[in-house]
């Protein structure tokens, strides 16, 4: 009998396991009996495994071969294993026990010739296996640059299982780490290329300020698009755990870039209006793959053409949007995703959209049909409702046009600043993060600036959670304003974006 044991990691969301793998060579019938809950793709991986190793020159063991993945109740999916496999086979087969075998944990998938393909999600498992303490990390080398960006652990990469065994065995060398490269700075879509629209723009700046959700209707081609495209180059750089978080996301979507993998800029994405429910939540067959609200973490989600998707689509946001997370329930378990976005959407006035609104059509209860479709629930967790009216010609007097980017920027990150010091004691950083009872009882504002939220509830224009979300709103205007603590104009200004949207 002999036995051999190698190391990989399970992933599941952006949460990963070790995985032993365990290879028993016996007598008997040649075979090969893989056990563990595999999937499809792992128990493909046999004859993957088998043609990789008699093509790198080794010989397959021509007995009863036993592969055994433990923990034996998680569920093992994809073809990430291959490479631990082929070594505890050849450990098995050689009788030997390497001690960089014992130390490693070893990712990747394997071509017939003995090739290390790249795999999805390795940058969640480095950093799994950085958390349960291993020394280091084999990873294929186009995900050396993705796998580099974990500190506290050695990573190398490998080409070939050839290259993988000369290492095991002390007579070869990998690839060492290479050095984290900065990206460079896009340049993003200045601001100022947006025609009039003074108070969209201020909208934009608002949301910005505080990561508050925003809604834009009008007619088509006045610019509700150019303003979204433009939020995510007034919001700050993620941090350093920001962008690792954001990164191990993009990586289990398999989305990275291979030169330079780090997210820095907080990304936009800006689905199709046919998706389905499972593109824009996630989900899909096996493990659950990342939707666009959880590839949208930390950034901006824009849903164009909004009142054309699905009710069901947009229904599905509301957990998100309150949770800052989706979680994705199968039969083999539930995977975890962050999805902490601003929402933005966009929307016609009506199905017709004609350039001047003058020229609608369209009847009264063709409006109210073509945006029925976003609920009162919905709309009552986005914090500004802004109608944009169509530009003349005058617009275009003013060659200077509006402020730029970098200028609109600045009061941006001195409004955040201002946020996150008020807020560190709650560990929040934003306005929309802050709890609604902390805003009402431990913030509480004048009676005098709460005179318009407490008119509005009584005349049943505002529900509790639309009071929070306008407090939300009026804290972002203050920190603006520079102000220690909104005002009555503060207030009154909120509820006219909070009640724009409902007069629709």
């Amino acid at each position: 009998m002999a036995l051999g044991r190698a190391y990989s990691i399970a992933v599941s969301g952006l949460h990963g396991d070790v995985v032993e793998i365990e290879a028993d060579i016996t007598s008997g019938l040649p075979g090969v009996h893989l056990v563990g809950l595999p999937d499809t793709a792992l128990q493909e991986s046999r004859d993957r495994v088998r043609s990789a190793i008699t093509n790198s020159g080794n010989e397959w063991p021509m007995s009863r071969l036993t592969l055994a993945l433990s923990p034996a109740t998680l569920p093992k999916m994809g073809s990430v294993y291959d490479i631990a496999l082929a070594a505890s086979v050849l450990s098995a087969a050689q009788k030997k026990e390497w001690p960089r075998l014992e130390k490693a944990v070893l990712l990747g998938e394997l071509a017939l010739d003995g090739r290390v393909r790249p795999v999805r999600g390795v940058l969640p498992a480095v950093l799994a296996a950085a958390r349960e303490g291993r020394q280091t990390v084999v990873v294929p080398m186009k995900n050396l640059p993705e796998a580099s960006l974990v500190d506290g652990i050695e990573v190398l990469g490998v080409r070939t299982l050839r290259q993988l065994m000369a290492w095991i065995e002390g007579r070869g060398t990998l690839a060492e780490q290479v050095q984290r490269t900065e990206p460079e700075d896009d340049e993003c879509a200045d601001l100022a290329d947006v025609v009039g629209q003074t108070q969209a723009r201020y909208a934009v700046e608002v949301a910005a300020a505080g990561a508050h959700h925003l809604m834009l209707t009008g007619p088509p081609g006045i610019g509700k698009t150019m303003l979204a495209q433009r939020l995510p180059g007034l919001l700050p750089p993620l941090s350093e755990s920001e962008a690792l978080e954001v990164t191990a996301i993009h990586s289990v979507a398999g989305l990275l870039a291979d030169d330079t993998p780090l997210i820095t800029r907080p990304p936009l994405v800006a689905p199709h209006h046919t998706s389905s429910v499972a593109a824009l939540v996630g989900g899909g067959s096996g493990m659950a793959r990342p939707g666009a609200v959880s590839r949208a973490h930390r950034g901006v989600l824009f849903l164009d053409e909004c009142a054309e998707i699905g009710g069901s689509v947009l229904e599905a946001l509301r957990t998100p949007l309150e949770e800052g997370e989706v979680r994705l329930a199968r039969r083999d378990g539930v995977a975890r995703y962050p999805a902490r976005f601003q929402l933005v959407l966009a929307a016609n006035l009506c199905p017709c959209a004609p350039a001047d609104p003058k020229d609608c059509i369209c009847g009264g209860a063709v409006k109210r049909r073509y945006l029925g479709k976003l609920s009162g629930p919905l709309m009552d967790r986005v914090d500004l409702h802004v109608q944009m009216d169509p530009v003349r010609a005058g617009a275009f007097a003013d060659a200077q046009g509006g402020e730029s980017t970098a200028v609109v920027r600045a009061r941006v990150a001195a409004a955040r600043a201002a946020a996150a010091e008020r807020w560190r004691p709650l560990g929040v950083r934003t306005n929309a993060e802050v709890p609604g009872p902390v805003l009402r009882r431990g913030y509480r504002l004048p009676r005098a600036a709460m005179a318009p939220l407490r008119t509005a509830l009584d005349r049943g224009q505002l529900s509790i959670r639309g009071v929070d979300r306008c407090l939300r709103v009026a804290w972002s205007l203050a920190d603006l304003n520079g102000r220690t603590s909104p005002t009555l104009e503060d207030t009154q200004t909120a509820l006219s974006f909070k009640q724009r949207g409902a007069a629709r």
